[in-house]
């Protein structure tokens, strides 16, 4: 196999965490040897990794330093990203006044991100005490507490599915449907302002058998309630995290510039993404695939010729679930999000491997490289 040196390669790693390093809090088995592998004895990578994750409920500093912990090698916050990581660069956003809805601490997120004034549900239920009320327990019970004084709402911004789906839906409508001033009468303005959404997973694979409900299933519900009560479509401004362009896209400039701390002089011409869930990590980097292939002619020299969809079987995808869904009458669900043309060869992976560290093997081999 050929000698590893700075500049010889030219490709780079994307890995998906849940379902294919990580089970909840849980590694993978294969996810720890993998990753002893891929680095040196100094602990420097072999080739750039970056990874690509569309849970968001976290800062990135601590997202790496959950993985230093479980992977025993050592992630740095500039190889994270979360499925909100590209809002840095919508600065046209970053000076209004958005209300954001998810769990962890959302408001420092936000705050990283670079927006200026945030609100978050809980401001906002507690300045308008009578408007969360499926509870009765948190109705007012004797004296009505007076509404506080907010700014008008100029965006909301979803990060990730909330605890409370019935605060959340309810305040995110009473704010669309009054143009951003939730204590007022509805004027039910259209289009509405501005929806900015991360993470479009339906389900997810933490420790139970069966997959959990992800941020989709929240957007589904937000999306049919204000149908239901409008009559029109709910819009959004930009959907992000996996499948998106702009996702693998910030995904990209990122494996560069890891490239760049290894000291590699070649450019990146190949990445290879490696996840669990078709609807996610494969729809992603093959529509991604997709746009590297129309752009190639127009194309800068700094962009990655191709982008190439590895998937696992540790996840939300099993050969066995797999068989049992098609077998159904040749029914298949359709789990990709409302806005996404459905395109079902995208959801086909270039290779289908067992696990991570087949995956990485699997990379290894096409680039003819040694892994030892």
């Amino acid at each position: 196999g050929e000698q590893w040196g700075a500049g010889h390669a030219s490709f780079g790693l994307l890995f998906d965490i849940d379902g294919v390093l990580l089970r909840g809090r849980t590694p993978i088995p294969a996810a720890k040897q993998c990753f002893r592998n891929l680095v040196d004895k100094n602990g420097k990578y072999k080739v750039p990794v970056v990874f690509v994750t569309n849970a968001g409920n976290s800062l990135r500093q601590s997202k790496a330093e959950q993985l230093s912990h479980l992977l025993e090698v050592e992630v740095s916050p500039e190889q994270v990203m979360l499925s909100h990581s590209p809002l840095k660069i919508f600065t046209q956003f970053h000076n209004m006044c958005v209300l954001v809805s998810g769990q962890g601490p959302v408001l420092e997120v936000a705050n990283n991100l670079g927006f200026q004034k945030v609100i978050t549900i809980d401001m906002l239920r507690e300045a308008h005490p009578l408007l969360d009320v499926v509870d009765h327990n948190r109705r007012p019970k004797d004296i009505i507490p007076p509404t506080k004084d907010l700014p008008p709402i100029e965006a909301v911004i979803l990060f990730g599915e909330p605890i409370r789906w019935e605060t959340n839906l309810q305040l995110i409508t009473d704010v669309l449907l009054t143009n951003g001033r939730p204590g007022n009468p509805m004027t039910n303005p259209y289009p509405h302002i501005p929806v900015l959404a991360c993470n479009m997973d339906l389900l997810w694979m933490a420790e139970a058998k069966n997959p959990r409900f992800g941020h989709g299933m929240f957007l589904v519900c937000l999306e049919s309630m204000y149908k239901k009560i409008t009559g029109h479509e709910l819009k959004y401004e930009a959907l992000i995290g996996k499948p998106s362009v702009v996702t693998y896209n910030y995904a990209e400039l990122l494996v560069r510039q890891q490239a760049e701390n290894l000291g590699w002089s070649e450019p990146v011409r190949r990445l290879y993404a490696i996840g669990d869930n078709p609807m996610a990590d494969i729809y992603g980097a093959n529509l991604y695939n997709r746009y590297l292939q129309a752009s190639h002619r127009a194309r800068l020299q700094l962009q990655a010729r191709a982008c190439i969809s590895i998937l696992v079987c540790t996840g939300v995808y099993s050969r066995e679930q797999q068989d049992l869904l098609n077998d159904h009458e040749h029914v298949v669900a359709e789990h990709g999000h409302r806005d996404f043309l459905f395109d079902h060869n995208l959801t086909q992976a270039s290779f289908v491997v067992q696990d991570v560290r087949e995956a990485v093997e699997q990379v290894f081999k096409q680039e003819g490289c040694e892994l030892s």
